[in-house]
């Protein structure tokens, strides 16, 4: 343990990420299976990408925030996996204490965001469906901006309040984290002073940028099933469906995974279970999501048949 003198208290000045597994046969195997999940997320975020900007029907603004979502996966994968990397095929498995909330700050940037944007893709279709005469008013180039400017800076300002909360926090004993990444929950138990704060920090916290943004993903679909039922034609209904259904997916899975996360705020210590929440919150999610909105949109299917084969769009 690397403890640093301050006063009459010893403060850590680094942490030990036990990683995955403690098992140095198991290590090179994950490492390949984590550098092939990295290198697949970033192409097919980047696949996305081009794909939306090669294509002039994918010039609207449903694709134009999907385009910052396949950004926000490359970014969220990238906080957390080259470090678990790193770990794979290194004896050393500590990492310092700035360098931890920097990784806490840009997660937590990135999954706030995340959380805005998808609460706005939601809102877009709902005046797509529910309000079609107005839409390309309503959804112009410059709320576009807008909407996606807000998402940053409403994470921005979270981030970092919870970094800046936690740096106030002594940690003058244990340094063992049981995680792969630095969280508030695993640092929260680590801590040799009051925690309270911060817990009603990050309560507050998942009440704006959690409950809040699912509930109008909720309110604009059920607008949206509503306006749907009403369509009569059965391929017009399956056509709306399908561009919703793509979106609904992935916020599940974020949302799933990120309630499991912090609703363990009370747990005495960190299991496996968190791990394998994390892996789904950081791995998975960011390389299925291109796949989620890729496999069930025929016009996203085509760009990227053109963008793998070279072939520039018709006119």
């Amino acid at each position: 343990m690397d403890l640093g003198a301050s006063g009459n208290d010893s403060l850590v000045t680094q942490f030990v990420l036990l990683g995955l597994t403690e098992t140095p046969a198991l290590q090179p195997i994950l490492f390949v299976i984590f550098l092939l999940a990295y290198v697949a997320t970033i192409g097919g975020n980047f696949s996305i990408l081009a794909a939306i900007f090669m294509e002039p029907k994918l010039h609207t603004p449903m694709y134009f925030f999907l385009g910052n979502l396949s950004l926000l996966d490359v970014g969220s994968i990238s906080v957390t996996v080259p470090a678990m990397l790193r770990h794979f095929i290194s004896n050393n498995k500590t990492i310092h204490y700035r360098a931890c909330l920097s990784q806490l700050f840009f997660f937590h940037l990135l999954a706030g965001t995340d959380c805005f944007l998808l609460t706005v893709m939601a809102y877009d279709r709902y005046l797509a469906i529910c309000q079609p005469l107005t839409y390309n008013t309503r959804m112009g180039w410059g709320m576009q901006k807008a909407l996606a400017g807000m998402s940053c800076v409403f994470s921005f300002t979270n981030a970092l309040t919870q970094t800046v909360a936690l740096s106030t926090l002594k940690f003058c004993g244990p340094n063992v984290i049981n995680h792969f990444y630095c969280d508030l929950p695993q640092l929260f138990q680590l801590s040799c002073s009051s925690t309270q704060l911060n817990e009603q920090l990050l309560f507050a916290a998942a009440a704006f940028m959690g409950v809040a943004p699912l509930v109008l993903i909720m309110v604009s679909y059920a607008h949206v099933v509503a306006a749907v039922l009403r369509i009569r034609s059965a391929e017009g209904r399956k056509k709306a469906f399908s561009t919703c259904g793509s979106h609904l997916t992935v916020v599940g899975i974020f949302y799933g995974t990120g309630v499991f996360s912090y609703m363990r705020l009370g747990s005495v210590e960190s299991s496996d279970k968190d791990k394998g929440i994390g892996i789904l919150n950081t791995v998975i999610s960011p390389m299925l999501n291109p796949l989620i909105y890729s496999l069930r949109n025929p016009d996203v299917k085509g760009a990227l048949r053109r963008v793998l084969t070279g072939k520039l769009p018709p006119k």
